[in-house]
């Protein structure tokens, strides 16, 4: 495993992560999520993310008891969660600081660990001012509850605003974003965020290197009965599939899968490492209903190097015929 620095901190995380969104309560148990852990943990992941909205909390709670069981010294792995959605009342959503607050000491109570290495806003919130959540942040960190703070899926406007605030008030600033990136998705963090990652030096955590599961080439033939597209609350990306676009992305992935089995690689491991060939890109957060989905993905390593200019080159055409 090969680890990058988060950013311009000392911290180093595995180019790969491991984290839990849908599939941590929602397709495994206990044990299924225990032997994905402990396999990651084996290959040198040293990152598990989550989220206080993944599986209404369960997820976390899963992620603790797999973390309890398995024993590894607290020192040696990193573990996050994010705040913004957790419950339906108004003190139970968004980033004020008592929510910010609760959702904190909510995330180590099922996770139970003392403390968060990485804490992220999942979303900006318009309705708090910037000050108070970064404030809020600031505290956690001086409290010793959390280590570093980030934002997930902001825009350059509400990063500013936070580093302006940080600036100002001499509070700690983010330290890292958590942007969606991949493949179908890729000019927020190369184009909008890049110049405000650079010249703040964030980390980046990236999110759904294989967009869903399209860039795997398993739905060309349809939707899977137990795909995350059938699950109750993800009928957004059932719907994606059935558009337009939907069908745009099945064309890309047929010539992609083409192209990989030309090169005698998977679509899947080809995906992965070709985003971290992204100079931008300090882990990437990896997700699996199985562990053989895990042991695939995990071995997208291996191939990086195999990523030269001409292979870049012939996915870039392929992906950009349609753009």
């Amino acid at each position: 495993m090969e680890y990058r620095r988060l950013g311009n901190s000392g911290l180093k995380v595995s180019w790969l992560s491991f984290g839990s969104w849908v599939t941590f309560s929602n397709q495994m148990k206990i044990d299924e999520a225990t032997a994905c852990i402990n396999y990651a943990y084996d290959q040198g992941v040293n990152f598990f993310d989550n989220a206080e909205v993944y599986a209404a909390g369960n997820s976390e709670i899963l992620m603790g008891e797999s973390l309890k069981k398995l024993g590894f010294a607290r020192d040696s792995y990193c573990v996050s969660s994010k705040v913004f959605w957790g419950g339906s009342q108004p003190t139970q959503r968004g980033l004020s600081k008592k929510h910010v607050h609760d959702a904190c000491h909510s995330a180590l109570k099922r996770l139970q660990v003392d403390y968060l290495d990485l804490y992220f806003c999942h979303r900006p919130d318009p309705e708090t001012p910037v000050l108070e959540t970064v404030l809020a942040m600031n505290d956690l960190i001086t409290q010793g509850k959390i280590l570093y703070w980030g934002t997930s899926e902001w825009g350059v406007t509400e990063l500013k605003e936070a580093y302006r605030c940080a600036h100002e008030y001499r509070l700690r600033p983010p330290t890292m974003e958590q942007p969606e990136y991949n493949l179908f998705n890729q000019k927020n963090l190369t184009q909008n965020l890049a110049p405000f990652i650079r010249e703040h030096g964030l980390g980046t955590t990236i999110w759904s290197p294989l967009c869903s599961g399209w860039l795997t080439g398993k739905y060309q033939q349809g939707i899977p009965e137990n795909s995350r597209f059938n699950l109750p609350g993800y009928e957004w990306l059932r719907e994606r599939y059935e558009s337009d676009e939907g069908r745009r992305r099945l064309a890309v992935v047929d010539a992609l899968l083409d192209l990989a089995k030309k090169r005698g690689v998977t679509l899947t491991q080809c995906a992965v490492a070709w985003c971290l060939k992204n100079e931008l890109v300090s882990t990437v957060i990896l997700g699996a209903s199985s562990l053989e989905q895990l042991k695939e993905t995990l071995a997208s390593q291996a191939i990086v190097s195999q990523l030269d200019e001409s292979f870049m080159a012939e996915i870039d055409a392929i992906v950009n015929q349609t753009n």
